[in-house]
């Protein structure tokens, strides 16, 4: 969807206009690099953005402090904040109006859990480890919830809440999951099927959270992993000795991305394709309708753009 947004902006902008995203859309190089050279300029800080612009705020979400920022500046704001993302704020917001306490499990320094963090920085205490419990400042245990990062890995996650019930066995759940649902098939797949692999190809970039956790969930199992942008990044000697590749992506990582990997193996290794993808994940998020009342008024249409 957020990608979607961006293609749509671009295709709506008036030849003078200059569109600008906030922090990369999605931890994606092919993504960012192919919409940098449509046109779309990337900015690591409001105060690099002329005022009265447009700007997109990326996937990941951002505080209250960055939408009033853009505000002083007079920026067209358009949300390309995924949903996902979105119910983690509106938990954050609706705990610290009820007066809880919010230990918000990721990492600490990741976009996300900084815009997650700027929706109730007075509330939220961020842990990144078991380690991190006993420094927590609590009140009142009985009035205490955790949050997660969308894109962690459900073993890291496991590990810190359990620890966190043991210190706090009062502490309360968010109402549902809040690990992302394209994360936690990807990572269910792998930690199932990597073990009965001899290699595990992980399409994607070095800056995604989550096809890192992948990486790292096939190391757990003993098959090893290589994390890779693209085909040109494939080395032959990880080949080696291999009869048996298990391919999976990172949740922003498109889909072309995979298949040319695959049709290598099969054209240059006499690779033998099967799909073990059984799960229909069945989302979808609509395009908002700041982008859509946007480009209403330039007569582009966004039929079909839906993802």
């Amino acid at each position: 969807m957020a990608v979607d947004i961006i293609d749509l902006l671009l295709d709506g902008l008036e030849s003078e206009e200059e569109l600008y995203v906030y922090h990369e859309i999605v931890h994606n190089r092919h993504v960012v690099e192919r919409l940098r050279e449509r046109g779309a300029i990337f900015v690591d800080t409001i105060a690099e953005i002329p005022e009265g612009s447009i700007v997109v705020f990326s996937a990941h979400g951002v505080s209250p402090a960055v939408r009033e920022e853009a505000a002083d500046r007079h920026l067209k704001c358009i949300d390309a904040t995924c949903p996902l993302v979105t119910k983690v704020h509106a938990e954050a917001i609706r705990y610290e109006k009820r007066g809880w306490q919010i230990i918000l499990i990721g990492h600490r320094n990741h976009q996300e859990v900084v815009g997650t963090q700027g929706e109730a920085p007075n509330a939220i205490q961020v842990v990144e480890s078991p380690s991190d419990i006993p420094s927590l400042y609590i009140d009142d245990p009985d009035k205490l919830v955790y949050l997660t990062q969308t894109t962690l890995s459900i073993e890291d996650a496991e590990i810190i809440i359990s620890a966190l019930k043991a210190a706090f066995p009062t502490i309360h759940a968010p109402p549902s999951d809040d690990i992302c649902y394209a994360t936690t098939n990807r990572q269910i797949a792998v930690r199932d099927d990597a073990a009965s692999a001899d290699l595990v190809l992980v399409v994607g970039s070095n800056n995604s959270s989550n096809s890192l956790r992948l990486t790292e969930i096939a190391h757990s199992v003993g098959t090893p992993a290589h994390l890779l942008d693209d085909v040109t990044h494939l080395q032959e000697t990880w080949l080696d000795g291999v009869e048996t590749v298990l391919i999976t992506a990172g949740a922003s990582a498109p889909e072309h991305l995979v298949l040319e990997i695959v049709d290598h193996l099969v054209k240059h290794h006499d690779g033998e394709l099967q799909d073990e993808s059984t799960i229909d994940e069945g989302m979808s998020f609509s395009i908002p309708p700041t982008v859509t009342s946007f480009l209403e008024l330039r007569n582009i249409t966004v039929e079909g753009k839906s993802k």
